[in-house]
């Protein structure tokens, strides 16, 4: 099902990158002096379609480093978080196995604890 699903979503995606290729594949003029428009220092000709492709996933890329580094701090919470239920379930072991020794600590309950 998630399959059909997702050749759905992603044929009409697929046909329409096709066709704007194929609509844009004329040769344009890359310059990146914004100084001289005449005689330009660095200037390369390309399909209009590689330009368009290659901001596309530049794009992606700065906004996918952008989303990791604002996240970081949840992560660091998160990790923060999975050494203190380490710590708190090494320390609730510990205790039941005082407790069934014969020390005066009483014994906790066994119960089932959520994990992250």
């Amino acid at each position: 099902m998630i399959r059909f699903l997702k050749a759905l979503v992603l044929l009409p995606v697929a046909i329409l990158i096709v066709l704007l290729a194929v609509a844009n594949r004329e040769a344009v003029t890359l310059s990146l002096d914004p100084f001289s428009r005449d005689v330009p220092e660095f200037a390369t000709q390309l399909p209009l379609f590689a330009i368009i492709f290659a901001s596309v996933m530049v794009g992606v890329v700065i906004g996918g480093t952008a989303t990791w580094l604002a996240q970081g701090k949840h992560r660091r919470a998160r990790r923060q978080f999975r050494r203190e239920v380490t710590h708190l379930r090494n320390e609730t072991d510990r205790l039941r196995s005082q407790g069934q020794s014969g020390s005066s600590v009483p014994a906790l309950p066994t119960s089932r604890t959520p994990t992250f």
